[in-house]
């Protein structure tokens, strides 16, 4: 028995606009509030800079301490002719091959509280200042259509 074109069109055709006429009629009409993971990291970025370029190559060693424990922790870059100056950042990570660390060792944190630094080029005090980290959460924040 021989099956006409139309006849096999809605032999097929029939079932699959069913099936997406039946998907949407049961999917969701609005949007479900998403979960989000909240990831904060603080850090300062310091530097020195030789205006003019008069000095050439030079050291310059910076140190971070915290007012609240009255550790320092330091870290020297070497500055070649040509570059003069450098950005740092506070604190480094400690699997860097250079990274701002205490006379102990230990790695520098941005634990909060206030901090003041010093940038000393070939041993003399050039520049220095104060800034702070605050209490930073990582969260998890609920975001909802209203």
């Amino acid at each position: 028995m021989r099956l006409s074109t139309v006849d096999f069109v809605l032999g097929r055709l029939l079932p699959a606009t069913a099936l997406l006429l039946l998907l949407t009629l049961f999917s969701p009409s609005q949007a479900r509030a998403q979960t989000w993971l909240v990831s904060t990291e603080s850090f300062a970025k310091l530097g020195v800079v030789d205006k003019f370029g008069q000095l050439g190559a030079y050291s310059a060693k910076f140190v971070v301490t915290s007012q609240r424990t009255g550790k320092s922790y330091s870290l020297v870059k070497e500055i070649e002719k040509g570059q003069n100056g450098i950005d740092v950042v506070y604190p480094s990570l400690a699997t860097e091959a250079d990274y701002f660390k205490a006379s102990s060792g230990e790695a520098g944190t941005a634990a909060p509280g206030a901090y003041t630094w010093e940038c000393l080029v070939n041993g003399k005090k050039v520049v220095g200042g104060s800034f702070s980290f605050s209490e930073v959460a990582n969260d998890v924040n609920l975001i909802s259509k209203q």
